[in-house]
């Protein structure tokens, strides 16, 4: 079936970039053609010198650490069905029941999140009555939330909504460093629509998220009476971390495809045959049938230029915040604070120099040894871009200081180790849904072009494991026939 680039009788397909989003891309261009028979000479082009893009593990002494993302929703089902394709559905595991809860800062102390309050909306109300992070008022106008005029809207900024809908001060003490948590974004141009779709749907269908979430709790608990109960819980990972599922992925794609790290690309070029060259500067370009961008927005931007200026400014419109994370150990005995919980966030109001810690020894076993906790935390977004432009060692003392000031964590760590993310996450703006479709309608008029990756309808691993497959399948219907 493989072919090489160059042999005519192949079908040249060209996969830029080596993330998530690419390798599917690759995985399902691979598959659907060994299946049908058809011939392929399939590249994986990936500029750095690993494949994964933000997922990685590394074994630090007797620690399991993930410098990226380390783990994945249930509930948008494509990475636990790649997982099972690549034979991999033993290793998932769920997130630990013990230490299931999450903590905001308040007033610089850790506090419970109240129980059943997910992002903006609660299913329980004695726990918001009772919790110290909002003020009487505060509580009283949440509890009002029902009663606010509904103003359906096709999009809105995580802001205007939250305030609108829940007061200020439950917008600013919960709403805003739990989602910043997930987006590292500014509130105030968050794209609900983009990012938290439902909470709209629910306004719409029900007039309150309060009315919204009772329905939707009934319905649960008749579904759960009626199941026997889902296989895993809304979070998993895997046993050895998500390098595995990035292993597993080279692997199975090195089975179809020729797969060159260290490989950059400059620019993407219409040939008149309806083929495109890829330059790959110095002087060299090589021809393909049908390609696949999975990389960056800015980055395709560049790529796409001198084939679509129009294409090119739609891509380079869409802003990305830069963002580290610091990962630590320490025993347990050097904290204050039992640790026991998933994360902290941080509200923005807190004026603090970290935006979450993550505690990830508590949500997954075998993270750390025997009486040590694995600490990530993260520094930087779209609201402290400023912090970025600190060295490693200022970064360590920073995060030293903070972790010291929050939980009490004294003394040497048992490691230290940063890890930066330029110009990383895609920036969901209101409006930013329209400007993809502006985008999809731009590469439509381009056959044998697809763009993949978290910079258009999503940015957790299955929807980026879903962007290179949807990728793939647009390349898949122009392959050529079996001869």
């Amino acid at each position: 079936m493989n072919g090489t680039a160059a042999d005519s009788s192949a079908w040249r397909v060209a996969v830029v970039g080596g993330g998530i989003s690419g390798l599917a891309a690759a995985l399902r261009v691979g598959t659907a053609c060994h299946s049908t028979g058809a011939a392929l000479a399939l590249d994986l082009l990936e500029a750095g010198d690993r494949l994964g893009g933000p997922v990685h593990t590394e074994r630090i002494g007797e620690f399991l650490v993930e410098t990226g993302p380390d783990m994945f929703v249930t509930d948008k089902p494509w990475a636990v069905e790649l997982v099972e394709e690549l034979g991999l559905g033993d290793e998932l595991i769920s997130t630990d029941p013990t230490h299931r809860r999450s903590l905001v800062l308040h007033r610089g102390r850790p506090q419970p999140v109240p129980p059943g309050f997910t992002l903006m909306s609660t299913s329980r109300v004695w726990p918001v009555v009772v919790s110290p992070v909002l003020s009487p008022w505060g509580k009283l106008r949440l509890a009002w939330e029902r009663f606010v005029p509904a103003r359906p809207v096709d999009d809105e900024s995580l802001a205007s909504f939250g305030r609108r809908r829940l007061g200020n001060e439950a917008f600013e003490r919960l709403v805003q460093p739990l989602v910043g948590g997930i987006y590292t974004a500014d509130p105030e141009k968050l794209s609900l629509r983009a990012t938290l779709p439902r909470f709209l749907d629910m306004e719409r269908r029900h007039g309150s998220l309060t009315r919204a979430t009772a329905v939707q709790a009934a319905k649960s608990k008749q579904e759960n009476a009626a199941e026997s109960g889902a296989r895993y819980g809304l979070f998993v990972s895997l046993r050895n971390g998500l390098g595995t599922l990035v292993d597993a992925l080279e692997s199975r794609v090195g089975e179809f495809a020729d797969v060159r790290r260290s490989t950059s690309v400059a620019g993407v070029h219409a040939e008149d045959d309806g083929t495109y060259r890829l330059d790959f500067g110095v002087g060299t370009s090589r021809p393909y049938d049908a390609v696949v961008l999975a990389v960056p927005t800015h980055v395709a931007s560049s790529l796409v230029a001198n084939l679509d200026a129009s294409l090119a400014e739609e891509l380079g419109a869409i802003e990305y915040a830069s963002s580290a994370v610091v990962c630590s150990g320490y025993p347990l005995s050097q904290s204050e604070h039992s640790l026991e919980a998933f994360g902290l966030v941080v509200p923005r109001v807190e004026r603090r120099n970290v935006l979450a810690v993550s505690v990830a020894s508590r949500k997954f076993p075998g993270r750390a040894p025997d009486g040590h906790a694995l600490l990530r935390t993260f520094v930087g977004g779209a609201l402290q871009p400023e912090l970025l432009e600190r060295s490693d060692d200022e970064l360590l003392a920073l995060v030293r200081e903070e972790l010291a000031g929050i939980f009490g964590v004294r003394g040497e760590p048992t490691f230290e180790r940063v890890v930066r993310y330029p110009r990383a996450m895609p920036q969901y703006h209101v409006g930013h849904l329209d400007r993809v479709d502006r985008i999809e309608e731009r590469v439509a008029r381009h056959r044998g072009l697809a763009l993949a990756g978290s910079g258009y309808r999503g940015v957790g691993l299955p929807d980026c494991v879903r962007s290179g497959q949807l990728a793939a399948e647009r390349l898949l219907q122009s392959v050529p026939a079996p001869a």
